[in-house]
């Protein structure tokens, strides 16, 4: 047995059963999750239901070996570890989703950016997680849970005021909130603390009272025992991971892919810090590189849809834990989100917009941010993008994101499945995306280390610690709502549990990038107002 089959790749999940492969032979299922549509859905509902539900082969006994996780059972280790610390927890589904919510995922009553006939249905799960039911031998079966794209790339909504409205939720906006990192650990911990307790299939069962006698069988006498197993060989160890794995918003997935790929890691894995923010997914089609460092290039050096979607499809193998192979053959999914993403848009910005101001923002915009953002229409208030030139170089941000993508890496990737359908350049430096949703994206720069547009512009602005995760926005400086000191204001409640940037640390830097800073207040300001339109 490998020994990263107990790792987690970006996706931050869990995998305590890597010993199933060896019980049967490889295969997937559909995941529950996945909208049902009829027979004349177009190719837009297709992509929508995929990217919001879809397994893309992520429920299979392969990606138990590094990304998916028995639910029921993990379920149960969370709950448990919750009355540890308070007995008086009720043990119910209630409680599971509380602890969910502290890692940033979301449980909304109503999702946005769903085309007309899909209906997306959420029960104990949370948004994004896949699920489905496998039969790791005869007989058995077994529950197991991954993260899909919806996960990641599914945001709150905001109110007028920039409180977040996390029961309402908008496909393709990035979930700045999520800490795979901390769900990692936790997931950990709870097996590890409850794994020997004959406490942890009581709790299944009284958590799942529907669960089948052949789930229950299943976990006795083939999960349980795998899981034991995998911890015991972690015995010592303090992490389920070899590298960190992110804070809130911001994952990393060039070390889950060297988990992957076998690839030795930057410092043997904990100075593998490639940390990138979750973007939103607007205007994508319109580029012929992916990632925050543009290292994932189209072979034919163009915008094609059907190459940025094989590229696509490449990243379920860090976030999914699916083989290349099988990876390939998920191609036509990814080709349907392209088709949904091209009429996407993340939410209008909901809080008031000096139109006056935002119209000298645009001729500023012009002038400094269209060069490498891409060339903007003003449109009566409504911008458009009218051209996009792909700019990709070094504005002085912190490297070591670009750095994680090293040659022994781009050689696996050449050698692997996607070799011709990927074209691996790294070493250029950092991508500049279209702007279309930054409004919510904050905190900026590719590692999300700085925590508003007018601390982007300004660089004395930027501090050097400051919190992520649950939070409010702040419609004057553009960013999260801070105190001077980077803490939540007064009386503030934070829907998910935050975590401290600390922009001394590697890999989260807040130097470079600095145009703005030879604007006057009066043009930053200007120039934000026209960004709130984007």
């Amino acid at each position: 047995m490998p020994a990263k089959a107990f790792g987690l790749s970006a996706a931050g999940v869990l995998a305590a059963l890597a010993g199933f492969a060896w019980l049967a032979a490889d295969h997937d299922t559909p995941s529950l999750s996945q909208p049902k549509l009829g027979e004349d859905a177009d190719a837009a509902m297709r992509g929508a239901a995929v990217f919001a539900g879809g397994a893309f082969g992520g429920i299979s006994l392969t990606a138990l070996e590094t990304n998916a996780v028995p639910f029921k059972l993990v379920a149960a280790a969370l709950v448990l570890e919750e009355q540890a610390r308070d007995p008086a927890t009720p043990a119910d589904l209630a409680t599971l989703r509380r602890v969910m919510q502290r890692f940033g995922f979301l449980y909304p009553i109503e999702v946005d950016g769903l085309p007309d006939g899909v209906r997306l249905t959420l029960a104990e799960k949370p948004l994004g997680m896949t699920h489905g039911m496998i039969a790791p031998i005869g007989g058995a079966q077994v529950e197991i849970a991954n993260l899909g794209c919806a996960a990641c790339h599914g945001g709150v909504a905001y109110a007028s005021d920039g409180t977040p409205e996390p029961q309402r939720a908008v496909l393709g906006m990035p979930n700045t909130s999520l800490d795979l990192e901390s769900y990692t650990q936790a997931v950990f911990v709870a097996l590890r603390r409850h794994a020997d307790s004959p406490a942890l299939l009581e709790m299944a069962e009284r958590l799942f009272p529907e669960m089948g006698w052949r789930e229950r069988v299943s976990l006795r006498w083939i999960v349980l025992p795998l899981a034991r197993d995998r911890l015991d060989r972690l015995a010592g160890k303090d992490r389920a991971l070899p590298f960190p794995n992110g804070l809130p918003g911001a994952t990393n997935g060039v070390a889950a892919l060297k988990l992957q790929s076998g690839t030795p890691f930057l410092g043997g894995g904990m100075e593998d810090r490639g940390f990138v923010s979750i973007p939103d997914l607007a205007l994508r089609h319109r580029r012929s590189r992916l990632l925050a460092d543009g290292a994932y290039a189209t072979p034919s050096g163009t915008a094609n849809l059907r190459e940025l979607a094989a590229i696509t499809s490449f990243f379920t193998v860090p976030s999914m834990g699916v083989k290349p192979e099988e990876a390939r053959r998920h191609i036509p999914d990814a080709e349907a989100i392209f088709a949904w993403l091209a009429d996407y848009r993340p939410q209008a910005f909901p809080g008031p917009v000096d139109l006056g101001d935002a119209e000298r923002g645009a001729a500023i915009y012009a002038a400094g941010c269209a060069a490498c953002h891409g060339r903007v229409d003003w449109n009566g208030g409504a911008p458009r993008l009218l051209s996009y030139p792909d700019w990709i170089g070094d504005v002085g941000t912190d490297p070591l994101r670009a750095a994680a993508i090293d040659e022994p890496l781009a050689a696996a990737i050449r050698g692997s499945a996607y070799g011709k359908a990927i074209i691996v350049r790294p070493g250029d430096g950092y991508a500049a995306p279209p702007l279309a949703g930054v409004w919510s994206s904050a905190p900026y720069l590719h590692n999300g280390s700085v925590p508003s547009l007018a601390a982007l512009l300004d660089p004395r602005l930027r501090p050097a610690r400051f919190m992520v995760g649950g939070h409010a926005l702040d419609w004057e400086s553009m960013g999260l709502l801070l105190t001077p000191e980077g803490t939540y204001p007064e009386g503030y409640l934070p829907f998910a549990m935050p975590q401290w940037v600390d922009t001394s640390q590697p890999g989260l830097s807040n130097s470079g990038h600095r145009y703005g800073s030879e604007l006057t207040l009066q043009e930053r300001r200007a120039l934000i107002e026209f960004l709130k339109l984007l």
